[in-house]
């Protein structure tokens, strides 16, 4: 839409702004965040032409504008009469909030260019106000516009007559900022307290949002979509606790203290609590309301007058109990099988009216039994029917049994896993064996055909580590059963993610959260390996003191670590000494002798007792022993010992 900034042209939109500074025909100053009433109207200058002036100059920000003069006060000559319009004033006003603005005023003015042209009168250099600038007022609109600071904004220009009857353009930027946020607040709507029940209050909810990515950072503006998002998630934490009726208002409430500076709250509705008292299935002949409820997870309610029992109804959880229930329908040959939406009839409310008991109606379509017919594959370039098929527990004339199509399909996926095609997707089609044979004839049987989308098989091009601040890269490497530039194996991931766990090294490693698989930008049929740890203590420090009749008086300390400087590598030193006994002891033992999955260690201890009104006897002693893959080698021991 055309937008006219000639004489008083006006743009309106959303927007906002902080303290009016003004950018006036005299050279740049720091901008003010408040600017002090203008002085008065120089007297006209010597030999100028008089012209009448106008009954009402405009203004910024409600202040008068002064006619040209230095900075000293001193009158400057106006523009000739001969000129075009010039450009004299241009500033943001914040009349809408009482001309103070929360963000500060250098930042508007970055925005507004146009001040670039404003006329230097104390230099008598005036710049025209014609179509380029037009185009740059149009320009700061949307630079203003796109920052998201503002609720509203207008760009208002109008004609200042100087005294000899020249015309300058003011430009005027009124603007009215977004609010912002300074507290966040749960509120129960009923008496405004903050909301505490049922196990929820502000950081169950806080946490749920930080779960979901919404965040609400306080002094922020005011944004109606993330308001939107986080009436919707309270509102389903409230539903999975059984208000169904729940309610969640966003509500903003003006703050003392500055401009646009707001309290968010949330005020909670709960409504009656609802409760499935009994659940009632209806159509389903073949099989028990009893059998079809044990299916249930979710929302199976309690006895039908034993309302103390009742299980509270869950209406996002529903469709997974409607999967269930289809499924053990489809692994007994009922393919056509439908659980149809529920449907609540309430049977009373509880005397305080805070609980609703309610009866769960559930439609049953059960359809027809089939048996299997043919049996075929489609798809499989890559692997083999014979390999395929002892996966799939299915025969000709059984009855169709979807479980044995699920299990032999995740078979098929670890298969194609192992030889880098971990893209594969499987599908079963069903047909029926006799397109011509009517609705009711008896025992219908489907053709079914185990489809595979195979995909590509896919490399290894990178191996990462991320989080071992401790354990070397080299020794995590030799406990993984992949290999860079080796094929993508699925089963061989797993077992190296078993392996590591193995080690106690890293807190428990799950492979679909701490292994992250990508694509290499590079490469067509590459993946890059990340591995996320965290390390955990595996140093343990013990000491003690005592007494017996045998040592005497003793004291004890020992350290022992399993990632010997993070190598891998086992240590253990132990020191215990007295009146009349010394144990000292060291061990070591490497994992890996040589890089090779060969076992080394080495056991020093050196034991001293001096015997009462005897003898002194020494004891020193060394063992070690390695033990590789296909044989474990005798341990060597070499004592020497004294007595005097």
């Amino acid at each position: 839409m055309p937008i006219n900034l000639s004489n008083i042209g006006l743009l309106a939109m959303a927007g906002m702004l902080s303290a009016p500074v003004l950018a006036r025909a005299q050279p740049p100053v720091a901008a003010a965040p408040v600017i002090a009433p203008p002085p008065a109207a120089a007297a006209p200058v010597p030999g100028s032409a008089p012209a009448a002036a106008p009954d009402a100059q405009p203004t910024l920000c409600g202040s008068p504008i002064p006619p040209p003069q230095k900075l000293d006060g001193t009158p400057v000559p106006p523009p000739p009469t001969t000129m075009s319009p010039v450009l004299y004033y241009v500033g943001p006003c914040f009349e809408k909030q009482g001309n103070v603005s929360a963000v500060e005023a250098p930042t508007y003015m970055y925005y507004i260019k146009a001040q670039d042209q404003v006329s230097l009168a104390s230099q008598n250099l005036w710049k025209p106000y014609n179509d380029a600038t037009e185009q740059v007022l149009l320009d700061d609109f949307k630079r203003l516009w796109a920052t998201g600071f503002l609720d509203d904004l207008a760009i208002d220009v109008s004609d200042y007559h100087f005294a000899n009857g020249a015309i300058g353009k003011v430009v005027t930027y009124n603007m009215e900022e977004r609010q912002r946020i300074k507290n966040v607040n749960y509120l129960n709507a009923v008496d405004g307290k903050p909301y505490n029940n049922e196990g929820l209050d502000r950081t169950k909810f806080e946490e749920h949002l930080r779960d979901l990515s919404i965040n609400i950072r306080l002094d922020t503006f005011v944004d109606a979509s993330t308001e939107a998002k986080v009436t919707n998630a309270v509102r389903e934490m409230l539903v999975d606790k059984g208000f169904q009726d729940a309610k969640v208002e966003a509500t903003l409430e003006p703050l003392p203290g500055g401009p646009k500076l707001v309290n968010l709250a949330f005020k909670i509705t709960e409504g009656p609590k609802v409760k499935i008292s009994n659940v009632d299935f209806v159509g389903n002949s073949v099989f028990s309301d009893g059998a079809l409820k044990k299916r249930m997870k979710q929302n199976k309610g309690g006895g039908f007058w034993i309302f103390h029992g009742s299980g509270v109804y869950q209406e996002d959880k529903f469709e997974e109990d409607a999967e269930r229930m289809t499924q053990f329908y489809r692994e007994h040959g009922y393919i056509e099988s439908n659980i149809g939406e529920p449907r609540l009839k309430t049977i009373k409310d509880s005397k305080d009216g805070k609980t609703r008991f309610m009866t769960l109606e559930i439609p049953v379509t059960e359809g027809r039994r089939f048996k299997v017919g043919e049996i075929a594959f489609d798809g499989n370039t890559k692997v083999p029917t014979a390999a395929l098929r002892p996966m799939f527990k299915l025969e000709t004339g059984d009855y169709y049994n979807e479980k044995h199509v699920r299990d032999g399909f995740e078979k098929s996926k670890e298969l194609y896993g192992q030889v880098g095609f971990f893209e594969m997707v499987p599908y079963p089609e069903l047909t029926p064996a006799d397109p011509n044979a009517p609705k009711d004839a008896p025992n219908p049987a489907v053709n079914v055909t185990l489809k595979y989308t195979e995909g590509k098989q896919y490399f290894i091009n990178r191996i990462t580590f991320q989080g071992n601040t401790t354990t070397r890269d080299n020794v995590i490497r030799r406990e993984l059963r992949l290999y860079e530039n080796s094929v993508f194996n699925t089963e061989a991931l797993k077992f190296s993610v078993r392996r590591l766990n193995q080690l106690g090294y890293f807190k428990p490693i799950e492979d679909q959260k701490n292994v992250t698989v990508e694509k290499t930008k590079t490469a067509d049929n590459q993946v890059d390996l990340n591995f996320k740890f965290e390390e955990q203590n595996r140093n343990q420090l013990s000491f003690g003191a005592g007494v017996s009749q045998y040592d005497g008086v003793f004291g004890q300390l020992s350290f022992s670590t399993a990632n010997f400087m993070g190598r891998g590598e086992s240590l253990t030193t132990s020191v215990q000494t007295g009146s009349r006994a010394h144990d000292y002891e060291v061990a070591f033992t490497e994992p890996f002798l040589f890089d090779r999955p060969i076992t080394g260690s080495v056991d020093l201890h050196k034991r001293d007792i001096h015997y009462i009104n005897t003898t002194r006897r020494r004891r020193t002693a060394a063992t070690s022993r390695w033990a590789g893959r296909s044989r474990i080698s005798p341990a060597h021991t070499w004592i020497t010992a004294t007595t005097g």
